[in-house]
């Protein structure tokens, strides 16, 4: 943690070429301009024009300057970005734009292969992930906030500058004299993360001016205990079974059962159950000591059921009718 923004590049060792994506903001500008330097004609550039607000376009219009005197190309790349109902528009904004990584990855070109993509997340950005994660309640994983390197869709994607601080971002920059774009959604403390940036963070860095560096511990400490339990979950589902056996899973503990309950409708049904449907399902469980002893519970999209001498889930909607009649517990 400390780095400087030309520490991080000199630290890090991607596989060329790369592409920066590219927002216009201080500090993508700050890693695309640092990237290009360091690795001059193995840097290229992709702008995700979200479409939410009136100055998208004139964000193009700077990326597309600033990438022109940079001589590194640039491909925009325009999405559908409006949040579904109970969606929060960050995570809409990161889905689209995740999903057109993928895509472009997809398509067979020299200039714009994409095989690594590097990502300016920044210390801040870390820090106001895990104060999210904590305002929710959040587990393991969402207490490991962001990793620096992780795989998806054939792309590997990185986040060089997780140990520089965004003031520190914004100093190089000014004293290059480089200008940015600001989006000025940013400074709408409608939303979490801004509030948490213009009022949290002050304060934070008055009374722990270290607390970059020991958040960012934390969180590592997190992430570590997480891959542990992760490892434990494929060991125990191989042994309850997939379905579970539902005597197998009560005889695990009930912070193991839980972990592997998790790991088995995320991994194998795409669902993600809440804290209490999950203890529901689980005093379901326990309670299976008869054969006439029935579960039916919402859990996350779908329902937990039992058959037999097993534990199953469906979800209803994804099913055609005849299907999803037929799936209901009898």
């Amino acid at each position: 943690m400390g780095y400087t923004l030309v520490d991080a590049v000199q630290a890090f060792a991607p596989t060329l070429p790369l592409t920066v994506a590219f927002s216009g903001g201080a500090d993508s500008t700050a890693l695309l301009l640092a990237c290009a330097e360091r690795w001059p004609g193995q840097v290229q550039a992709v702008h995700i024009h979200h479409g939410l607000q009136a100055a998208a376009d004139d964000f193009v219009r700077h990326c597309e300057a600033f990438c022109t005197g940079l001589q590194v190309p640039l491909q925009v790349v325009r999405v559908q970005a409006q949040p579904a109902p109970g969606e929060s528009p960050e995570d809409a904004a990161r889905k689209a734009r995740h999903k057109a990584f993928g895509a472009i990855a997809q398509v067979e070109s020299t200039q714009f292969a994409i095989k690594t993509i590097v990502l300016a997340q920044h210390a801040d950005d870390q820090v106001e992930t895990l104060l999210l994660a904590l305002s929710r309640g959040a587990g393991l994983p969402g207490l490991a906030c962001m990793p620096a390197s992780w795989a998806r869709d054939g792309i590997q994607y990185h986040r060089p500058l997780l140990g520089v601080r965004a003031d520190h971002i914004r100093d190089w920059l000014a004293q290059r004299g480089v200008a940015y774009v600001t989006d000025p959604t940013n400074a709408d403390q409608r939303f979490t993360r801004n509030r948490i940036r213009a009022q949290l963070l002050p304060v934070l860095e008055a009374a722990f001016p270290q607390f970059r560096e020991t958040f960012a511990r934390s969180a590592a400490h997190a992430a570590q205990a997480q891959t542990v339990l992760a490892e434990v979950a494929v060991q125990d589902l191989a042994t309850v079974g997939n379905p579970p056996a539902i005597a197998t899973l009560q005889s695990l503990s009930f912070a193991r059962q839980a972990n592997v309950l998790r790991h088995w409708l995320t991994g194998s049904h795409h669902t993600t159950p809440s804290t209490a449907q999950l203890h529901e399902l689980q005093h379901q469980i326990a309670a299976c000591t008869t054969r006439g002893q029935k579960i039916h519970i919402k859990v996350g999209a779908g329902f937990a059921v039992r058959r037999g001498l097993l534990l199953d889930w469906y979800n209803p909607k994804a099913l055609p009718i005849a299907s999803a009649t037929a799936a209901k517990p009898g």
